[in-house]
């Protein structure tokens, strides 16, 4: 039959005419015990019609192999008129993204059209190589024998040491699937979405005690997903705990290390308190939010309140070392008196706690109301220059130039660089704004991320979600979020080189140019680069 296949690297972004199509360079993958490495297989079907092929995995590694196409999602908006050159594309139009399990049918062959399926392997079993591979037919008859070698060096691949956390919107479950938030179905949804992020190297969860005062239109609302139950008595209140605890348990069964208190002030200043609903006079209602100043005396004693009450709980659900919480998001200077209002206004009850916030300007950590800057990668020099103890970086819609990013139209290897780059330059955690994120821009109204996948024009495509809601409540990942994966997997084997050779070691490996606007643009470089990290530690072990 007229079929045409290859193996292709795990970062390129083929397009159904081929472009971008980047081969393998060699049929072997390396990596350490517990890694997931991946690859593609692209392929081309010329017969007329339209058919549908399956895939077998030969014994004995099926266990180890998940196989999944390769599926093209709408991109009505998916890149900013500001841009570089290192971008594969910048026309509205179908592009590569989502993952899908193959179900009964096996994988689409269209005439004419290039597509691909994506290889997973788990390393999980003993030190060395073994053999991977997958028969594809279709009409009965076989289509290609695919063959390669995967090694699994004698060592485990150490966790993650640095938080990541991909801001979590279990409002946004609810909205998809149809569900009452705290339901058991809603509590289902948040667990399968939850495990998967931390199975991806996520490891901290954003933790709703009030609902997230996030990407929110002023005046407008989210839907309440308030884990912390209020009683207004008059200026005294009592909260309970019993819905935050059970995600806390659920949390921290599905792998989670750190948890992320939500923001105590609106976004972008600060100016007004979240939406914080609670009982009063025998009647649930809003008690704070958009008319609230937030450093007004009433709120500043709620949260003094709530704060006291809160800790204990951390203390009890022994966290309190492992909690952050947040101001208030993306403040600017012209928002610097609000936000060390609202600061001054916590900052006794919060001793001890570590605090963050994402911003650009230098001037919140020089004068002390930040103390733990998440910086925006394209203004991170000056925070390298006078640095602070621990200092983080994140990226979002506006770091759309030179930077590391995610966006559907970047190359993987734009986004898979992140981890070298954070080994590096020994940053403190990563942060990114949207896991799920599926509404419009200021949460207007919710959207169907099959069909929209720019926040309705707002942001580039790939921005707002890593996930899509798959059916049965079960995410389905994206190209991104494995690019996302396999950077903290480069991370990891930075470490255990690490602490093999030392770091001075490991930073003779990275040598090469490789700053936060400067690094290689090809996937090959970067995937050779892994290579070399994997032979150095395989010649570590070796001397040992």
């Amino acid at each position: 039959m007229n079929f045409q296949y290859t193996l292709a690297s795990p970062l390129c972004k083929v397009f159904p005419n081929g472009q971008n199509l980047s081969p393998l360079k060699e049929p072997h993958l390396t990596g350490l015990r517990g890694e997931t490495v991946s690859f593609q297989i692209a392929y081309l079907w010329n017969e007329w019609g339209r058919e549908y092929g399956q895939v077998e995995v030969v014994p004995p590694c099926q266990g180890q192999v998940r196989v999944r196409t390769v599926e093209l999602v709408p991109s009505q908006y998916p890149c900013h008129q500001r841009r570089d050159p290192y971008y594969l594309a910048a026309e509205p139009g179908l592009y590569p993204d989502l993952l899908r399990d193959l179900g009964p049918q096996g994988f689409p062959l269209i005439t004419g059209q290039w597509r691909c399926l994506w290889v997973d392997v788990a390393l999980d079993g003993p030190a060395g190589a073994f053999p991977v591979e997958l028969r594809l037919r279709a009409r009965e008859e076989e289509l290609a024998l695919v063959k390669l070698t995967c090694e699994v060096l004698d060592m485990d691949l150490p966790r993650l040491p640095i938080p990541h956390t991909e801001w979590f919107h279990s409002d946004c479950l609810a909205n998809y699937y149809g569900v009452e938030v705290f339901s058991e179905r809603w509590w289902e949804l948040v667990e399968a979405f939850v495990r998967t992020a931390a199975q991806r190297h996520c490891n901290m969860l954003l933790t709703p005690v009030f609902t997230p005062p996030l990407d929110t239109a002023p005046g407008g609302e989210r839907r309440t997903v308030q884990l912390v139950d209020v009683e207004d008595q008059g200026g005294t209140y009592r909260f309970g705990f019993e819905k935050f605890r059970r995600w806390i348990r659920l949390a921290r069964d599905c792998g989670m290390e750190y948890i992320e208190i939500s923001h105590l002030f609106s976004q972008w200043g600060a100016k007004a308190a979240p939406k914080i609903m609670g009982t009063k006079e025998g009647r649930y209602q809003q008690l704070f939010g958009w008319n609230t100043q937030a450093a007004g005396p009433e709120y500043g004693e709620f949260l003094h309140q709530f704060l006291t009450a809160l800790k204990p709980e951390l203390e009890a659900l022994d966290i309190a070392g492992r909690t952050y919480f947040h101001v208030s998001d993306e403040p600017t200077m012209e928002q610097l008196d609000s936000y060390r209002q609202a600061y001054e206004a916590v900052a006794e009850d919060l001793k001890g706690y570590p605090m963050l916030d994402a911003l650009s300007d230098h001037a919140f950590f020089r004068e002390g109301l930040v103390e733990q800057p998440v910086c925006a990668l394209d203004h991170i020099q000056p925070f390298l220059r006078d640095r602070p103890k621990k200092l983080w970086g994140y990226y979002c819609t506006a770091q759309c130039v030179d930077v590391s990013n995610r966006f559907m139209v970047m190359p993987g290897q734009r986004t898979r660089v992140l981890g070298a780059l954070l080994y590096k330059h020994q940053l403190a955690g990563f942060l990114h704004w949207g896991y799920n994120f599926y509404n419009s821009q200021f949460s207007r109204y919710p959207i169907d991320p099959y069909r929209v996948t720019d926040a309705d024009g707002a942001f580039p495509s790939g921005d707002s979600f890593l996930v899509y809601p798959g059916p049965e409540g079960q995410p389905e990942e994206s190209l991104r979020l494995m690019h996302m994966d396999q950077a903290m997997s480069d991370y990891c084997a930075l470490t255990a080189l690490e602490k093999l050779a030392g770091r001075e070691k490991v930073m003779e490996y990275l040598a090469l140019e490789l700053e936060f606007d400067r690094y290689p643009r090809e996937g090959a470089g970067l995937l050779e680069l892994r290579e070399r990290i994997n032979d150095a530690i395989r010649g570590c072990l070796a001397a040992k």
